[in-house]
């Protein structure tokens, strides 16, 4: 007979679930011939055969050819074909939602939080929970349950229990949709996004070109007003996101890469994949970036490992190579320079790429080669030593500055370090250095420069001792600190005793005053004013 009854429920389970109708259909004739083989206790899967009218929804079940009313299902059967039912249409359900999202990996999912599992934040997409794990989060971002929030589709995995769609926010990628959706020449590929680095949380760098040479593709990713961006950088939670103009030469994409460094000169060596990149001492903070964030971005983006040196830097290491290759017998002085412009600015450059580029690039022998690279490796060790113990040094400096107590509280340096006193860790230690000090109109001591004086010439420090002499130490008595109106011997010095004034002392004082003052013709007070004081 038609049931339209079910016909709704499986129009409502396809439209719900995302499903074909005649999936269901054929997960409903399913479920009823696995519920009549459960009942009459056979394995056999033709025995039944179960069929769904598409128009009434009237069920026919036959069992060998002979037809056999549905009603002879039992209670136990029909609670088996609901279980049955259920399963097949979950799956279909999981198939359907995993042919959804694999295309969707790589674009921006928006969701709802619902809920945090330790560090993993569970979002809700729709028919679906997305996962996104506390690695992919932004660091240092907070959300809230019920918060919108807005996610790259980074992978889709079919389990058998659920369909696993893993969520991130701070994948490289997330940046390049987010341009492409905020900046229409980008999605529409008139602004080609060339290479991109991240530190989510902290900072991105951009390079872009343009195809049109009538589009600038700095000033349109920017947009009026840096409206464009300022959209991306809100979306990232407060991101710093540097825009730079891409360059088919290394040298000036690294250059617009250290921005905004200004770099005075770039030196590449293809050899080990370096550019050295020389800047002025004022550059070289920025250049550097906080904790070495600016140049290890640039590095990522250009694809060079970049190296930065300041011009003195860069000319002692040219200079020793120089003197160290013209040192060695056979080597041609006029190939030096040759060197250098290769890119190798450094004894250990020629120890790491070997004799082979030394001989097919300048042509000279082999044993020629090898002896320079074994005097440069030679002369590496120097180096090495060198550094090291510069690094010692600074370190000693360093910590004898803290022993000393470094700068007050108000800032200013302490004045016992400045004049080279050893302090109370210096007892067992070397001296510091003795620096010359000089009083300024402000009564500030400023360090002039380092001095070359002996211990001899100096003030011996408070726990010195002289020649001839003890330290002198000063024992303080632990009395109370009332005051009692005694006055030490140093006050009594200074301090002029005087018993406070009667009315007559003081106008006879005043008065006083007023005719010196008359007698060298200062002032001329009127009498009025002496009767007002009187």
């Amino acid at each position: 007979m038609p049931n339209p009854e079910l016909l709704r429920i499986v129009d409502g389970i396809a439209r719900d679930k995302n499903i074909e109708r005649e999936q269901v259909y054929t997960d409903v004739e399913q479920a009823i011939a696995s519920a009549l083989r459960k009942q009459f206790n056979t394995e056999d899967t033709s025995e039944f055969t179960v069929t769904l009218e598409r128009g009434s929804g009237d069920i026919n079940v036959a069992r060998g050819g002979e037809v056999i009313p549905l009603s002879a299902l039992g209670r136990i059967a029909a609670q088996t074909a609901k279980q049955v039912m259920i399963q097949l249409i979950r799956q279909d359900e999981r198939g359907s939602i995993y042919e959804e999202f694999k295309d969707r990996v790589g674009t921006i999912v928006t969701g709802t939080i619902a809920r945090f599992e330790g560090g993993t934040m569970i979002v809700n997409l729709g028919r679906v929970e997305g996962i996104m794990p506390r690695s992919e989060q932004i660091p240092g971002e907070n959300h809230e349950q019920g918060e919108r929030i807005q996610a790259l589709t980074l992978e889709v995995r079919d389990t058998p229990a659920a369909v696993k769609i893993i969520l991130s926010r701070s994948h490289p990628e997330l940046i390049r949709r987010l341009f492409e959706r905020e900046v229409p020449e980008v999605g529409e590929r008139t602004i080609e996004i060339k290479a991109l680095a991240r530190e989510p949380g902290h900072r991105t760098k951009i390079a872009v070109s343009s195809i049109d040479s009538k589009v600038d593709a700095v000033g349109a990713c920017v947009g009026v007003r840096g409206s464009r961006i300022k959209n991306i950088v809100d979306e990232l939670g407060g991101e710093k996101i540097d825009i730079v103009r891409w360059n088919e030469s290394s040298q000036i994409l690294i250059q617009n890469a250290l921005k905004p460094a200004e770099v005075a000169e770039v030196s590449l060596c293809f050899e080990l994949g370096r550019a050295t990149v020389v800047v002025n001492e004022d550059q070289l903070s920025l250049a550097i970036g906080k904790r070495g964030q600016n140049v290890r971005l640039a590095a990522r983006l250009t694809g060079w490992d970049v190296d930065i040196l300041t011009p003195v830097e860069f000319q002692n290491g040219v200079q020793r190579l120089d003197a160290t290759l013209k040192g060695i017998e056979g080597f041609p002085h006029d190939q030096v320079d040759k060197v250098i412009a290769l890119g190798l600015i450094d004894v250990r450059d020629i120890e790491e790429v070997g004799a082979g580029p030394l001989m097919e690039e300048l042509g000279i022998e082999e044993s020629v080669a090898n002896a320079a690279v074994e005097k440069c490796a030679a002369e590496a060790k120097i180096v090495a030593v060198e550094q090291e113990k510069k690094k010692a040094e600074a370190a000693r400096a360093k910590a004898s500055g803290l022993s000393l107590g470094g700068a007050g509280a108000s800032g200013a340096p302490d004045l016992a370090a400045l004049m080279g006193m050893k302090g109370v860790d210096g007892v067992a230690g070397q001296p510091a250095a003795p620096r010359a000090i000089k009083e300024e109109g402000n009564g500030e001591a400023l360090v002039e420069a380092d001095t070359a004086e002996t211990d001899t010439d100096r003030m011996p420090g408070a726990l010195e001792t002289s020649e001839g002499g003890a330290p002198e130490v000063t024992v303080h008595k632990e009395e109370s600190l009332i005051d009692d109106g005694t006055l030490s011997p140093e006050e009594q010095a200074v301090h002029v005793p005087r018993s406070e004034p009667t009315p007559a002392e003081l106008l006879t004082e005043f008065e006083d005053d007023d005719a010196a003052a008359l007698a060298e013709g200062r002032v001329t007070p009127p009498v009025t004013e002496r009767e007002d004081r009187t």
